[in-house]
Order: C-alpha cells, then sequence, then structure tokens
C-alpha cells in the first residue's frame, strides 16, 4: 500500500475531502519519484467512506493500492512516452527532417492526453483511495 497522511477537511455525504500536505518525510519516502503527492505542498481526495465514521478535522491515512500506484505512473507518463518515441522513430524512419519530427512527435501527445482527459470520470472509479484513522498516543 502507498499511503499518506492526511486530514479531513470535510465531509459531504458519502465521501470524505482529504487535504495532504507534504512534509520533509517525503524526501525519505521510496515512492517519492513516483508520487505526484510530493511534488505539492497541499492536495485534495475524494475518500468514500464506506461506513466508517470520521470527524471533520480528524487525522488519517490516505491509502491506495500499490498496483494502482504504478498504474497512474504508466498513464501519465510510460504510455505517452512510448507514443511520442514510437511517432518519432517512426517519422524519422520514414525520411522526414528530426527537427520537424520531433515536433509531429510533440503533438502526437496531445490526443492521448486528451483521451485521458475524456474517460476521467471511468478512470477516477478505478483508482479508489481508501482512509483509516490514525491512532495518536496522548
Amino acid at each position: 500500500m502507498i499511503e499518506h497522511e492526511g486530514i479531513i477537511d470535510h465531509i459531504d455525504g458519502d465521501v470524505a475531502h482529504v487535504k495532504i500536505e507534504s512534509v520533509s518525510a517525503c524526501a525519505s519516502c521510496h515512492a517519492k519519484g513516483v508520487c505526484s503527492a510530493a511534488d505539492q505542498e497541499e492536495k485534495f481526495l475524494l475518500v468514500p467512506l464506506q461506513g466508517a465514521t470520521h470527524q471533520q478535522g480528524e487525522p488519517v491515512h490516505v491509502q491506495i493500492a500499490q498496483h494502482l500506484g504504478f498504474r497512474a505512473v504508466a498513464l501519465g507518463y510510460v504510455y505517452p512516452f512510448l507514443v511520442l518515441m514510437a511517432v518519432l522513430i517512426g517519422l524519422i524512419a520514414a525520411g522526414m527532417e528530426e527537427l520537424r519530427a520531433g515536433g509531429f512527435a510533440l503533438l502526437s501527445i496531445i490526443p492521448y492526453y486528451l483521451v485521458l482527459y475524456m474517460f476521467r470520470d471511468r478512470l477516477s472509479k478505478s483508482f479508489t483511495f481508501s482512509i483509516k484513522k490514525t491512532f495518536t498516543v496522548q
């Protein structure tokens, strides 16, 4: 599991809005290279409560399965890189000059990201987060 600490900002029905803040612990996290939460100071996630009782302001751990983290990295970075390289190599092999081929290769990833954007609702259903309470010693 990939896990980040967060605080429940507010609750809308069965969905908790969890605020994750990057802290210095991100520097030692083994997933920092692939985690977008480490790149930003503050991020909000929508997490289904699934019948659990949580309160606003409560500290929690937000979790996602590690294989879903790898899938997100593949969709966001690996596959577009492969598309870009395939177009670049194909155009250069077809005899196009390198600068023009590079430009078309860069333009070729725009449709890829547009398709990702169009299917964002479907994709968000497959990337489900869960939360668990943070137990603090007082």
